[in-house]
């Protein structure tokens, strides 16, 4: 890159990198960190997904009681939106610029595994299910597909709360050699998942947060 260009976006600083989206040249304040999108384009891209959720009925409002006997003013039932090919098919385009170097896609069965599918196909990356119970017969595997030790990994979820699932599926990939530093999510109910994940050096990327359709 020319040193002399200027960041297309604040066209204060110099530009380090280019938008994998629009191709404008960025500086590193308007680049979001490791994914090489500019602050311009994942906006738009971040909102344009929650119309889809409400109108296929997997973000609904109303007075809902959640598992953990909460009450709530909103419910997610991401399983209406991952069986849609349209939303399967945004989801994997708005997930796959944050894809970087990563060696391979990891999911935990079963919700996810449509998302990492129509990741995968978006980015020729193969991935792997992780099991929520190990097999007790045969191979007794405890997840579908194969890590290499150094081999880095992203997981996909569909939607987290505490982030319980993903932790344990990310220690199990770790200690079979790979190393994961970052998890994406379509929505995240903000209830802890983030700290969680953050406390084991994961960064959890959010297609939306729960504050953003509340």
């Amino acid at each position: 890159m020319n040193e002399e260009e200027t960041c297309q976006i604040c066209e204060a600083k110099k530009a380090t990198d280019e938008c994998v989206i629009c191709h404008k040249k960025i500086c590193s304040d308007c680049c979001i960190s490791g994914v090489g999108v500019c602050i311009g384009c994942s906006k738009p891209m971040e909102k344009d997904i929650i119309p889809m959720l409400i109108s296929c009925g997997a973000i609904q409002y109303g007075t809902f009681t959640l598992a953990s006997g909460k009450e709530s003013s909103y419910y997610v039932d991401m399983k209406k939106a991952i069986t849609e090919i349209p939303i399967l098919k945004k989801v994997a385009e708005m997930m796959a610029p944050y894809i970087g170097p990563s060696d391979k896609i990891g999911c935990v069965e079963l919700g996810a595994v449509p998302i990492a599918v129509a990741l995968s196909l978006q980015t020729e990356r193969p991935y792997i299910i992780i099991r929520k119970e190990q097999k007790e017969h045969g191979t007794q595997k405890a997840f579908e597909g194969e890590v290499m030790t150094g081999e880095s990994v992203i997981f996909v979820e569909d939607v987290t709360t505490t982030g319980g699932s993903l932790v344990r599926a990310i220690n199990l990939i770790r200690d079979s050699g790979g190393v994961i530093e970052k998890a994406l999510v379509i929505v995240d109910r903000e209830e802890g998942a983030a700290e969680n994940l953050g406390n084991i050096g994961v960064e959890l990327i959010p297609l939306v947060r729960a504050s953003e359709i509340k």
